[in-house]
């Protein structure tokens, strides 16, 4: 199942107007330096105080704000546009910005979260609706927050959760590209740097808690900032056995235990952001590509086995169906 139609896009926007102002639970990325700063998630986000943490309320309104322009037309768009009049305001952003100029925020939500906001004011943007200059502030802080962060990172991370290089830059850089050409140019820079010379991934993956692939969410950037055929030819000696089937855990769905559990939670979001990778991969490689068609189809399979499964437990329900909206959404919007 590729694509997606109005039922489903309803079912997603309800799922998560059902819990971006959710306050409880939460969990919180949050330094205390005293008594004072032991205060209510609200209190400290006045815009993503909820969807249990701040990076999943910020892409919880990315998914939103898409469905709303993908599907003018469904009942819940205007829900979403009423709630965004509310939320995205002046004065509310102006607390998450003095949120940022805690001189102990520096490597808050870095950089999933920094990611994230780039997204969100790029979706908003595409609105005629005032949204994107309220978040324009909060874009540019994180933009600036790249601009000196990547210089310095000597090496990627290459995991599969929240601090994985490859994702991150992959949305920053589709930020970048319209906001910031000079983000852009560094991001590009930076990541032939770490990545530009990979050969045979092994793809020892996934970790019992990840809901990202290392092999190709570092595929998915290169596809990003290099030309057609050269993202071919690097492919093409990153993962030299993969028209075979191999590695085959590439290939293969992760199987989620117990879905009640957080962690073993993102192995879904796992399946879901592999289904996007592999789509995205395919579409750069070319019908002609001879993995083209297994990339494909594994997309499929990944999302077989966890689309059912979006709203199973609230630890998968807060931000699950972003991840799927990734992996249906047409991929040139």
């Amino acid at each position: 199942m590729t694509g997606i139609d109005a039922d489903t896009a309803g079912r997603f926007a309800r799922l998560t107007l059902g819990h971006v102002t959710r306050e409880y639970p939460h969990k919180l990325d949050h330094v205390l330096n005293g008594p004072a700063d032991a205060t209510t998630p609200s209190a400290l986000h006045p815009v993503f105080y909820g969807s249990f943490d701040w990076h999943s309320c910020v892409h919880g309104w990315w998914q939103l704000l898409r469905l709303r322009r993908l599907f003018p037309t469904m009942p819940e768009a205007a829900a979403i546009g009423a709630l965004a009049d509310g939320m995205l305001v002046p004065e509310k952003m102006a607390g998450e910005l003095a949120y940022l100029a805690r001189p102990d925020a520096g490597g808050f939500e870095r950089p999933y979260g920094w990611a994230w906001a780039l997204a969100l004011h790029d979706e908003a943007a595409r609105h005629p609706e005032p949204w994107s200059e309220v978040l324009a502030p909060l874009a540019a802080a994180f933009a600036a927050r790249f601009a000196a962060f990547l210089p310095k990172l000597t090496y990627p991370l290459r995991v599969g959760t929240h601090f994985n290089t490859g994702f991150a830059l992959t949305l920053a850089h589709r930020w970048a590209v319209t906001h910031d050409p000079a983000l852009a140019t560094l991001i590009g820079e930076r990541a032939r740097y770490w990545f530009a010379e990979d050969r045979h991934c092994q793809a020892w993956e996934p970790g019992g808690d990840e809901f990202l692939s290392p092999a190709l969410c570092e595929a998915l950037l290169m596809a990003e900032v290099l030309p057609p055929l050269a993202f071919r030819d690097w492919f093409d000696a990153f993962l030299p056995d993969v028209a075979a089937g191999r590695p085959a855990t590439l290939f293969t769905p992760a199987t989620v235990s117990d879905r009640s559990d957080g962690k073993i939670a993102h192995l879904d979001g796992l399946n879901l952001s592999r289904a996007w990778c592999w789509r995205t991969i395919a579409a750069r490689l070319g019908a002609d590509h001879p993995v083209h068609d297994a990339a494909q189809a594994a997309a499929e399979r990944h999302l077989a086995a966890s689309l059912p499964h979006l709203a199973d437990t609230y630890m998968g329900e807060h931000w699950l169906a972003t991840f799927a909206l990734l992996a249906l959404e047409p991929l040139h919007d």
